[in-house]
């Protein structure tokens, strides 16, 4: 046997055992808890064959608290390249089994060769983090391998589509990496993060609470808004992180990805011509509104157990990725809060950064009243509305429906915050305020001066409905572009979405907006 040909067998050997990750045990504790491997997620991940490893050969350089005796295979992450659904994507996947996934130095190292790929190739990057946090015995190294992966998520954001799936563990400054990233996946009783455990919490000031309940995929998902998809399992997470690629980019500089027509662009929605309730106060679902919208009925929503006054969604349009933003008025009457105009405004800044088309549809009586609201900056936070819609430089459309009030009426994308195209249904009512607000205020002194104040309130709020709910008033000064028959909404967009397909806006040369955070 030839030289070469030893080297290779010694070389598939190293291979081999460094492919073993934490071993057969450590791999059937890894399944006990109902987790895969690190290279099992990747396996579902890519497609069949065309996962190319990268840096599987480092090493660990630490010697102090015993590591320079002690060997972990592949450093405790896989990373490396392939195609999902036929598209190149990047990623780096943490494997619990090797030394609890913690992130050391050269750990970190093997993860920023990566991204500093995925940026270079203007591809997708998505992070699998299943860890235990930082390698204490590293020390400050460790800290600083999470620092350049925090300079890379910015780095790359707004270039290239970054995507986290917390499948485990995440806690301290790791979770940092996944809120600077654009979309956060968590499985149910498999995965939490938080900045500081059950056991510091309740070390520091007494409060008793569980890993689930502080950081677990309901917990963000519902309370903090940090995750944006809760999954089912391992499977589940990686099927739907394959879905949401479907209708990104690969990068700001690509095209968005038209898919298949497999619906009709002369399909009228009758549907919606019944769907406003016959009474202002009652809500009704808007997200039934989007699907007859959308081709097949087909939504893929973020966020849909935070902020539910307010939707957030991707749909195609003749196969052509569109965001969607909508008040639901199912919801808190679909008002306006801190919580809805954060939602809102990430999502929009996310569609236009690549690229996306937005359509919005307004229900919005106005914001959220409340010592809570103002404590808790509804200013500063609908300020962040504002300034999304207004910076957003792809095609917008905006389509009111029923109630459109006030400021919220602005924050909803008005045409002159920057709408290239605003229709209303006859059910549209734009107004500063609702018809009683408005009349004890405009009338106050003909209600008060009346022999019956009451039926003058009455006669009085009827004129104003009578010229304000409405959108012809809106639509004589040209604030509304278009009056349609709700079945012909769809048909409309599409109209609007062909002709301004080659938009091109150029704004103020500057180093970046100073939006309001």
């Amino acid at each position: 046997m030839g030289l070469t040909e030893d080297r290779i067998r010694d070389f598939e050997e190293r291979k081999a055992r460094l492919m073993t990750m934490g071993g057969e045990k450590m791999i059937q504790r890894q399944h006990e808890l109902g987790k895969l491997t690190a290279r099992e997620r990747l396996d579902l991940l890519f497609d069949k064959g065309t996962f190319q490893e990268v840096q599987l050969f480092v090493k660990h350089r630490s010697t102090l608290f015993g590591l320079a005796e002690k060997e972990i295979n592949a450093d405790g992450v896989v990373t490396g390249y392939g195609n999902v659904n036929g598209r190149t994507v990047f990623a780096a996947a943490q494997d619990f089994t090797s030394a609890g996934g913690s992130l050391g130095e050269m750990h970190a190292k093997k993860i920023w060769k990566v991204m500093d790929m995925a940026i270079a190739a203007r591809k997708p990057f998505i992070a699998l983090n299943d860890s235990g946090g930082a390698r204490i015995q590293e020390g400050v190294p460790a800290l600083d391998g999470y620092a350049g992966i925090f300079y890379r998520n910015t780095q790359g954001s707004g270039y290239i589509p970054q995507i986290t799936a917390i499948m485990g563990p995440t806690a301290g400054g790791a979770v940092y990496s996944p809120a600077l990233t654009d979309w956060v996946f968590m499985v149910k009783g498999t995965s939490y993060m938080y900045i500081t455990g059950p056991d510091v919490i309740k070390a520091v000031i007494g409060e008793e609470v569980t890993h689930d309940q502080l950081g677990g995929a309901e917990a963000h998902a519902t309370k903090s808004g940090v995750c944006h998809f809760v999954t089912e399992n391992d499977e589940d997470c990686i099927n739907k992180i394959k879905t949401l690629l479907s209708y990104l980019p690969d990068s700001c500089h690509s095209p968005i990805p038209v898919s298949e027509i497999t619906d009709t662009a002369d399909r009228e929605c009758p549907e919606l011509d019944k769907i406003i309730p016959d009474k202002a106060t009652r809500g009704y679902d808007m997200k039934k509104v989007i699907a007859a919208v959308a081709d097949n009925g087909v939504i893929f929503e973020p966020h849909e157990l935070w902020a539910k006054n307010m939707c957030v969604a991707f749909i195609r349009i003749m196969g052509i990725p569109v965001g969607v933003i909508a008040n639901n008025p199912r919801f808190d009457a679909g008002v306006l809060d801190t919580k809805a105009s954060d939602k809102a405004s990430r999502f929009i800044r996310f569609c236009d950064a690549f690229n996306i088309p937005l359509l919005t549809f307004a229900d919005v009586p106005g914001y959220m009243p409340g010592t809570n609201q103002e404590w808790s900056g509804i200013i500063s936070h609908g300020a962040k509305l504002l300034h999304a819609y207004a910076e957003a430089t792809v095609p917008k459309v905006t389509v009111v429906t029923r109630k459109d009030y006030g400021g919220a009426y602005i924050g909803m994308c008005s045409k002159y915050l920057g709408a290239d195209y605003v229709m209303a249904w006859p059910s549209a009512e734009i107004a500063v305020m609702g018809a009683e607000g408005a009349c004890n205020i405009v009338y106050r002194r003909e209600i008060a001066s009346a022999e019956d104040p009451a039926a003058k309130r009455k006669e009085l709020v009827a004129a104003y409905e009578a010229q304000f709910n409405n959108p012809y008033f809106a639509a004589g000064m040209g604030i509304v572009d278009e009056i349609t028959a709700p079945r012909e909404t769809r048909k409309k967009v599409i109209a609007f979405l062909e002709a301004y397909k080659d938009k091109a806006e150029v704004r103020l040369p500057k180093k970046h907006n100073n939006i309001p955070l």
